[in-house]
């Protein structure tokens, strides 16, 4: 039995369930002290005075800093993707000097010797502000005469950014039968990890060295912009990752916060601690989606598509954090999706706000690519009269088919969506639920029955450094990892990924222990340290396992392929008789003559007897670098009730049937699907956050702020097939964002499949039972 396609339990779990794990929270030192920001109230205002003396004669008050106080010595946080040569790009200092641009801004700190002392001693530091006018509207901001959010550059553009593919998109409306104009709402969300936000540093005052506990995806990304911001060598800082209970892209940032504390606790030479609050993570954690979408889509009247054009104005929010600009970038290739067609066109255009700054949350770009090109694939088939699953099965491109590359310039390298689809609408029994809707319809019932239809792909493995240099991404997408063989026949594996929840030892485990052939259990895997794994890119853009676990095969393989130049040396044999089968070197016709890898290793050790000219290691590391992105695919289906008189979404059923090509351990693959459709779900129906005219999110906390539990969730019918990647040894394809990029149109486009009878063409995300009964409301009249 091999160990990669077995549904092995998590090794991180035991772990995690009995409390014996280490968030960065729960972090403690000598003389530890507690840091506490005070923000902004306001969305946009000018700092007149800000005086932090009072807070220092308040009980167990160390010190007290303003912007000012801090700015010395700290630069301005990064954007390690500016689109366009032309982009605006304006500072981002990581504490409020002279302006505040969002409610939440930072504009003072309080450090104390308990984080009760730091957050009551942040009433007593007084602020003056001149209040300004505050920029929220998208359309509104671009308008001449309108309020800047920072004047020095102005203006509220940020960057366009085209993309063209295939025939002129004028030429090709022209001679289409058929035109579509829709537009479509990008709610912004708010990520809600179960572990907060937090930071811990440490440092080593003679030496001017520090260690950086961060709940962080991106530990060794972070050391070094953190050794940018802050001035502080790269080798005096050390970054660890310890457990972190979730991300969903929300920790793939460098914020004000860890500079800050950094800052602090070198300027105090004693270690420091800030953790925020839900609340205040609801303010100062970065958003994501928020984007108004403009599609047009050209087809003839047999069905067959012929071009597509978008035009996006994407909410950048304040200031550009680390990817800002680069998250409707990563989706701009993918709205033609599945689809065949001649001509392609897009416009994004990003607008500063005075609201909190976005970046990536789950997906980052696809699921809002997907969204638009599904939603308006159902109204085409509407206006076709055409069944939605039969208008796609016209366009998609067919197994034997690939590769193909799309008129948006990707190269897909497999797929199968006929066989996904099939299985999807199986499982779902799709023609017994028209059936049913149909005769609801008919009779008038006041709970209609709806049915969407959602058939995506995905590029994923964020990887290929030489296409990221072409988007003007600032570093390689490369990923590494080591394989140490131990004297006593254990393995360690050091790997560049950062796991939040991904199950990343587990599955290392699983790959190392097939090529090795040793026991599952006797793999250990070391991660999330800079200085224990002092190589890597991090974890996001569903990368790890396509580059991160291919990195870790190519390495066992290494040490597979030195441990046989030692065996042929002590079984007297060359290279090229050896076998290797289980864990086991063989000389062929041999039986007898044979070394475990085991064995091998200890002979190294001891170095007693080596071939000339072999170093006493069969170790190995290797950095990978695909040539390709991966290309998951499947349909997902959703079938809803909606109360007419209420307003209120019940999900009866979903099935989803994924392809994420060759999978390393299906019980963590059906928990990330599982996953990502309680996220992709909850921007459909639940989930918005919600400014007032001021700029003041009014949905700051848990009561306002809708995140749906087990209960608000159906149970889901998922499935699997199976065409593996061509783009690397392991034939896999990433898995963590699939199922939140699939579900969303899926769901929202059945709320509107069942109220299409009564009127109601769109609907804005969530489909909130408020939303729904005025949409119904309004269609009635």
């Amino acid at each position: 039995m091999t160990e990669v396609g077995t549904a092995r339990l998590r090794k991180e779990d035991a772990r995690l369930l009995t409390g014996q794990t280490l968030w960065t929270d729960n972090i403690d030192a000598n003389g530890l002290l507690h840091l506490a920001v005070l923000r902004s109230p306001m969305a946009h205002a000018r700092i007149d005075r800000v005086d932090v003396s009072p807070a220092l004669e308040r009980p167990g008050v160390v010190a007290a800093f303003s912007g000012a106080d801090l700015a010395q010595g700290m630069g301005s946080l990064p954007c390690a993707w500016p689109v366009t040569e032309d982009i605006v790009l304006p500072d981002h200092p990581p504490i409020a000097v002279d302006e505040v641009r969002y409610a939440g801004d930072p504009v003072a700190v309080v450090v104390a010797r308990d984080r009760y002392a730091a957050a009551d001693a942040l009433e007593a530091v007084e602020v003056e502000y001149t209040p300004l006018p505050p920029v929220l509207d998208l359309e509104k901001a671009l308008a001449e005469g309108a309020p800047l959010v920072h004047t020095d550059k102005g203006t509220n553009r940020c960057y366009d950014w085209p993309l063209r593919g295939g025939e002129d998109f004028d030429a090709v409306r022209r001679r289409a039968e058929v035109t579509l104009k829709r537009r479509y709402h990008q709610q912004r969300l708010i990520a809600n990890a179960m572990e907060p936000r937090a930071v811990v540093v440490t440092p080593i005052a003679a030496s001017d060295e520090y260690t950086v506990h961060s709940s962080t995806q991106i530990p060794h990304i972070l050391r070094v912009m953190l050794a940018v911001v802050t001035g502080i060598p790269e080798h005096k800082l050390r970054v660890v990752a310890p457990d972190v209970g979730g991300g969903f892209g929300s920790k793939l940032q460098v914020y004000g916060e860890e500079a800050i504390t950094l800052a602090v606790a070198r300027r105090l030479g004693r270690p420091v601690k800030w953790t925020e609050s839900r609340s205040e993570g609801y303010l100062a954690t970065h958003h994501g989606r928020g984007m108004i979408q403009d599609v047009e889509i050209a087809a003839n009247r047999d069905g067959r598509l012929l071009g597509l054009k978008a035009d996006l104005l994407v909410d950048m929010g304040a200031y550009l954090m680390l990817v800002t600009p680069g998250i409707p970038i990563l989706g701009a290739f993918m709205y033609p999706g599945i689809y065949k067609m001649d001509s392609y066109e897009l416009n994004v255009t990003g607008v500063f706000t005075t609201r909190t700054p976005t970046d990536a949350y789950r997906g980052a770009g696809r699921p809002e690519a997907t969204y638009a090109i599904e939603r308006i694939m159902d109204d085409l088939a509407v206006e076709l009269a055409l069944d939605p699953v039969e208008l796609r099965r016209r366009n998609w491109i067919r197994h034997e088919e690939f590769p193909y590359t799309t008129v948006a310039g990707l190269t897909y390298d497999s797929g199968n969506y006929e066989a996904a689809t099939d299985r999807a609408l199986a499982l779902f029994d799709y023609d017994k639920l028209r059936a049913e809707q149909a005769d609801r319809n008919q009779r008038g019932d006041t709970v209609r029955l709806g049915i969407g239809v959602s058939t995506y792909t995905e590029m994923c493995g964020l990887a290929p450094s030489r296409v990221l240099r072409d988007l003007r991404y600032a570093a390689g997408g490369w990923e590494a990892a080591s394989v140490r063989m131990l004297p006593t026949g254990k393995v360690e594996v050091v790997t560049g990924t950062s796991p939040h929840g991904q199950g990343h030892a587990t599955s290392w485990s699983q790959i190392a222990a097939d090529v090795l052939g040793v026991p599952f259990d006797d793999v250990q895997v070391v991660h999330g340290d800079t200085r224990a794994a002092p190589q890597g890119m991090d974890t996001y853009g569903s990368r790890s396992l396509v580059v991160g676990g291919t990195a870790v095969h190519h390495a066992a393989t290494k040490v597979v392929d030195k441990a046989r130049k030692v065996a042929a040396h002590l079984l007297e044999a060359s290279e090229g008789d050896l076998e290797f089968t289980d864990g086991v070197f063989s000389v062929k016709g041999s039986p007898d003559a044979r070394r475990t890898i085991q064995e091998i290793a200890f002979e190294t050790f001891t170095s007693h007897d080596l071939p000339d000219g072999v170093e006493p290691s069969i170790n190995a590391g290797h950095l990978t670098d695909p040539d390709n992105f991966s290309y998951p695919h499947g349909t997902h289906l959703c079938a809803v009730e909606v109360d007419t008189e209420t307003g209120q979404t019940r999900i009866r059923s979903y099935v989803g049937v994924d392809d994420v090509g060759r999978v390393v351990n299906p019980m963590i693959v059906e928990g990330q699907v599982h996953g990502g459709l309680a996220q992709g779900i909850a921007q459909a129906l639940y989930e918005e956050a919600v400014y007032d005219d001021e700029g003041n999110l009014v949905s700051g906390t848990m009561a306002d702020y809708l995140v749906p539990s087990a209960p608000d969730l159906p149970e889901f019918v998922t499935d699997r097939t199976e065409t593996p990647a061509t783009s690397n040894p392991l034939g896999v394809k990433g898995v963590g964002e699939a199922g939140t990029i699939a579900s969303t149109p899926a769901v929202v486009g059945a709320v509107v499949d069942a109220l299409r009878p009564l009127g109601v063409r769109d609907l804005r995300m969530p489909c909130t039972p408020e939303r729904v009964w005025q949409a119904l409301e309004e269609a009635s009249a």
